[in-house]
């Protein structure tokens, strides 16, 4: 369920309604648009049978919300969702790109390219350090070392980097040298991956698909 307060509701009203759903063992999402305060309850809503939430102070109205997702769900978020990463913002209102190669070949190759993208006006820096291949003889990518030639140019250029990772081991290297991680379309039923993407504390970008044209 959501709870939406009053447009006059106190911060204080709203840190109580807070309080009350997180002392009963349940999360509370706060979604703090322009003209209302929406407090978003996730858990087993039963334990607050008896609560009255409605009769506490700045309180507008409870509706119930059945669909699933809730955490994401817009009637837990009304307003449009602006990610921040790094120094660029990737949402409504805002015209983010990120260019680079396909596969990270060696150090020269990158910074170049990365003092390319800079140019065109690009805020991501995206490189690929991890390329499987289906020939176990072809080249597989550099790896960490590839990120570090990412940290590299971000340090030079200002720009933020994005690199996809391909498994677990390649995950946890990776946060370490970039501000966002890539999902690509062959990983997108990886659960065990997509788990641990979502744990990593940084932004992750999921590629459904793959288009191609010749």
């Amino acid at each position: 369920m959501i709870i939406i307060m009053k447009p006059n509701a106190s911060a204080e009203a709203v840190s109580k309604v807070k309080h009350l759903i997180e002392s009963n063992g349940l999360t509370a999402h706060l979604s703090e648009g322009t003209e209302v305060t929406i407090v978003g309850v996730v858990g087993d809503k039963t334990k607050l049978q008896g609560a009255n939430i409605e009769m506490m102070d700045g309180v507008d109205k409870i509706v119930a919300v059945t669909e699933s997702y809730k955490v994401v769900n817009k009637k837990f978020h009304p307003e449009d969702s602006v990610i921040t990463v790094g120094n660029a913002k990737i949402g409504p209102g805002h015209l983010t790109m990120m260019a680079g190669p396909c596969a990270i070949e060696n150090h020269d190759m990158l910074l170049e390219t990365a003092y390319a993208v800079k140019k065109a006006g690009a805020q991501f820096l995206r490189g690929g350090a991890y390329k499987p291949r289906t020939s176990p003889y072809a080249f597989q990518g550099l790896e960490e070392e590839g990120l570090q030639y990412m940290k590299e140019a971000r340090e030079a250029t200002g720009l933020n980097v994005v690199c996809e990772v391909t498994s677990l081991r390649s995950l946890e290297t990776a946060v370490k040298y970039v501000d966002m991680i890539q999902i690509g379309a062959r990983n997108m039923q990886n659960f065990e991956l997509l788990k641990e993407a979502g744990k990593a504390g940084i932004p992750v970008l999921l590629k459904k698909r793959s288009l191609r044209y010749h």
